[in-house]
């Protein structure tokens, strides 16, 4: 295969246009399309759908471009390590984070591996949506408990669980009475919650007084008192040790898992493994108590 062709591709997908493209590259319109239509002939398919004012990727020249982008990113990483010398990751990383993984862990993760790997640029989104990888140009994605995606790898770095807690001014009710309460998102049909503690697994029976779409949110509202929450361990264990929250029981829900997600494990970059190896690093058992710990240091 035509390495040129490969790249003048990529280009060309990249910029969604062979005229945007040419500006970008600096190359001839008329050559871009030209090798283009060359790879074409030579692969047998169709990589790009021509209209009269659109050019967009067909599902084979989406795959291509999935892998080509890599494996030509590998070869010009690998190309710039030789010349300098050594193997430093360097380039632009583009990584999507959930929310609150964000807002309580990320920035310093993210900050510490800047410091460490100053040639890379890396580029954090926060989102809680399931982001396409490949169509956003992300390197990584970090999701919470993500459904299996047949067109992606990746790894458990963290483990959490929910704490059922309350401020010590709510006193807990008798068995069966209700106990306001502060949850996350709509309070429709949610009316108890299953947990295990010193008495073995029960039910609490909740009147949800406040919804809010956040579980830092909810925190703040636990903790001045509004009713009792159900929020990861991790983010409420100092809170308990403080005397802020008391822990009711434990949350009878499947354990949180974050996944760092990407597309291969061929031709994994530099900058992915060096950032897959800084998490491992962050949270190398990837318990609850490693987090609490990274977020209180």
């Amino acid at each position: 295969m035509d390495l040129l062709a490969l790249a003048d591709f990529v280009t060309v997908a990249q910029h969604g246009g062979f005229g945007r493209a040419a500006r970008a590259s600096g190359r001839p319109k008329a050559t871009l399309s030209r090798r283009v239509s060359d790879l074409e002939a030579g692969l047998g398919i169709r990589l790009f759908e021509r209209g009269a004012r659109m050019l967009r990727l067909t599902e084979e020249g989406r795959a291509l471009h999935a892998r080509a982008g890599a494996l030509l990113t590998e070869l010009e990483e690998t190309a710039s390590a030789i010349a300098s010398g050594g193997a430093r990751p360097q380039g632009r990383l583009r990584i999507s984070a959930p929310v609150l993984f964000s807002q309580t862990a990320m920035g310093k993760l993210a900050a510490r591996f800047a410091i460490r790997y100053p040639q890379v640029r890396l580029e954090v989104t926060t989102e809680d949506r399931p982001v396409d990888m490949i169509e956003e140009g992300f390197d990584l994605v970090i999701r919470v408990n993500p459904d299996p995606d047949a067109n992606l790898v990746g790894r458990v770095f963290l483990r959490d669980g929910l704490a059922i807690v309350a401020s010590p001014a709510v006193v807990r009710p008798a068995q069966g009475t209700a106990v306001p309460a502060v949850i996350r998102g709509s309070s429709n049909d949610v009316r108890t919650w299953s947990m295990t503690g010193s008495a073995g697994r029960t039910d609490l029976v909740i009147d949800p007084v406040l919804s809010v779409s956040s579980l830092t949110m909810v925190q703040d509202a636990v903790r001045m008192g509004v009713g009792v929450g159900r929020l990861p361990v991790s983010l409420v264990s100092h809170d308990i040790a403080a005397g802020r929250l008391v822990h009711w029981g434990d949350a009878d829900v499947p354990p949180t898992q974050l996944w760092a997600l990407y597309p291969s494990r061929r031709l994994l970059s530099a900058r992915v493994s060096a950032f897959l190896d800084f998490l491992k690093e962050a949270f190398p058992m990837g318990t609850a108590e490693e987090l609490a710990a990274y977020l209180a240091d």
